[in-house]
């Protein structure tokens, strides 16, 4: 008998539904901070960007706006630990004070200097709280479709206030992501259906939702984030951007926005003396609805003529 020809190649094994990231992002790494290991995708080069998401989502909802700013810049998008993240962080503070000292450290660490601060959602909220108290790495901060010292946190439309008071204990807290379970529920305006404007791939909704159901300690770090949460704090960081931020802020807003009110945006630029700019055809996530028109936005701001079609 003649030796044996290679074994035949066995099924392909899915991606784990929880961990995917999508290529487009570059490729992952892990940073150690204090609290824990965080990971991050880091692509491109030029002036840097750091990408703070929000809550319950990952970094793969910058997945289609990262490869349209690349070409001119150093993209790092974060998986901040908000529920649908990879490694748990079970010592760190994750208030929003605590998550926005999470970012801080991470600038400090990389040694990222005259960093673009780019935060939608909640990750808007993070990321004026950073800005007020850190601003010394960041030069430019763009809020992109977020809270705003008029809005309550977590958004009052939609019934998102729900989440922070189902946090209050574990097992309201897990009972109420159950239905989650079902992509039927994706599109409701109590889960994702008020925040982008059309479907989300399943692969991407999965990678969202698999983690607060089926990993104990990453449910754990979402609850202690969203119980948290408190409209005091971006008030409070509204008051610190006015007094000694002093460097250029953007609000890129969703024209569509059914969470944070244009009207609202529209008052905050004026307080800021920020430039305001709107989305067309998008809800929320903007990144999401309309990558094109968001990367466009935002490189004229950055005075970037030109995006990667």
């Amino acid at each position: 008998m003649g030796p044996l020809g290679p074994a035949p190649p066995g099924p392909v094994r899915p991606p784990d539904e929880a961990t995917w990231r999508d290529p487009r992002l570059g490729p992952s790494r892990v940073l150690r901070l204090a609290a824990g290991p965080i990971r991050y995708h880091d692509v491109g080069h030029g002036p840097v960007l750091v990408l703070v998401h929000g809550y319950l989502v990952n970094t793969n909802i910058w997945r289609k706006l990262v490869p349209l700013l690349a070409d001119g810049h150093r993209c790092i998008a974060v998986d901040w630990p908000l529920g649908s993240h990879i490694d748990p962080m079970p010592d760190a503070d994750l208030s929003p004070p605590g998550i926005a000292r999470l970012v801080g450290e991470f600038l400090d660490v990389l040694d990222l200097r005259e960093v673009t601060l780019v935060g939608n959602d909640s990750g808007g909220a993070y990321g004026q709280i950073a800005a007020a108290d850190r601003p010394d790495r960041i030069a430019r901060l763009v809020l992109n479709s977020c809270e705003t010292p008029e809005c309550s946190w977590p958004p009052g439309p939609g019934g998102f206030g729900l989440l922070r008071a189902a946090a209050r204990w574990p097992a309201t807290h897990r009972a109420l992501y159950q239905a989650l379970r079902s992509p039927l529920t994706w599109r409701l305006p109590n889960t994702y259906g008020r925040l982008a404007k059309y479907p989300i791939d399943p692969q991407v909704m999965r990678s969202y939702v698999r983690p607060v159901l089926t990993r104990r300690a990453i449910r754990h770090d979402g609850r202690r984030a969203i119980g948290a949460v408190s409209p005091r704090y971006v008030r409070a960081a509204a008051q610190g951007l006015r007094r000694s931020f002093g460097k250029p802020v953007l609000l890129a807003w969703a024209g569509e926005d059914h969470v944070f009110p244009l009207d609202r945006a529209e008052r905050y630029a004026a307080a800021l003396g920020a430039d305001l700019r709107t989305i067309a055809g998008a809800y929320t996530y903007t990144a999401e609805d309309r990558p094109e028109e968001t990367a466009r936005v935002m490189a004229e701001w950055f005075g970037v003529p030109k995006v990667r079609a």
